[in-house]
């Protein structure tokens, strides 16, 4: 179980979190990022004293205990201390005692056993919106200035979010990426006869780019279609510059 806990913003590494059970999160009211770490270190040096697990990052705490009753339990007694001792207010709404896994921190979440670091499903809606907003099939803009734009964004989203223990995660972002692409480009051809011809340039069969010119179905599925990943692998998308999410680290 984890309870987590928050008062202002600059890093404060302390006790990793380890394989614990339940989860404590305690948000306090808005104070100055470095504010936050000279008055918070009285926290950080309390709940080393009581021998908890935590990691604070300014205002924003977490507490790692053992069962959901010990959560309830410390959730108490740090809320009390940071109003009686510190006199901070604890922001009660954004508090919470749950399993680390239904919780994020950073945009991390933590499995209930801590064994793997996870990207936070809030921070993957955040990173689909935006993919979303910049290969929007209106734009009007060519591929290769769509994939110009995303390169900054996907350079620094895998230099913070990299450090995740879900490779597999990595890895269907970058094909849902791909796919948004594909999808955009077909729109782009506009009309059969072009999208035949855009197929035949890049080595498609006639008889399997005439069958994918021709269908009527939408932008999105046929992002999908075999031709026209055949037309654009994904060795296309590297050619013009697209980032990879995710990157093996050499053993």
């Amino acid at each position: 179980m984890s309870c987590s806990a928050s008062t202002a913003h600059s890093p404060q590494p302390t006790q990793p979190a380890q394989a614990e059970t339940a989860f404590c999160k305690i948000v306090g009211g808005l104070i100055s990022p470095l504010l936050s770490n000279l008055v918070l270190d009285d926290l950080d040096k309390e709940l080393t004293r009581r021998g908890h697990r935590f990691c604070r990052y300014a205002d924003d705490c977490n507490i790692y205990v053992r069962s959901h009753r010990a959560g309830e339990r410390v959730m108490a007694s740090v809320s009390r201390f940071l109003t009686t001792k510190l006199r901070l207010k604890v922001n009660e709404t954004k508090s919470a005692v749950a399993r680390p896994e239904e919780r994020k921190f950073l945009g991390f979440s933590i499995s209930n056993d801590g064994g793997e670091r996870r990207i936070a499903p809030k921070a993957l809606d955040t990173f689909k919106t935006r993919i979303r907003e910049q290969t929007c099939r209106t734009r009007g803009l060519s591929l290769t200035q769509i994939i110009e734009e995303l390169t900054p964004y996907l350079i620094g989203w895998r230099g913070y979010f990299g450090f995740c223990q879900t490779p597999r995660v990595l890895t269907n972002l970058e094909a849902w990426t791909r796919r948004r692409l594909r999808s955009y480009l077909w729109r782009q051809w506009g009309n059969g006869r072009n999208r035949f011809k855009e197929l035949r340039r890049r080595g498609v069969s006639q008889f399997r780019a005439a069958v994918a010119a021709g269908s009527p179905t939408g932008f999105w599925r046929m992002s999908g279609h075999p031709a026209v990943q055949s037309a654009l692998r994904n060795h296309h998308f590297d050619s013009l510059g697209l980032p990879r999410l995710y990157v093996p680290i050499p053993a």
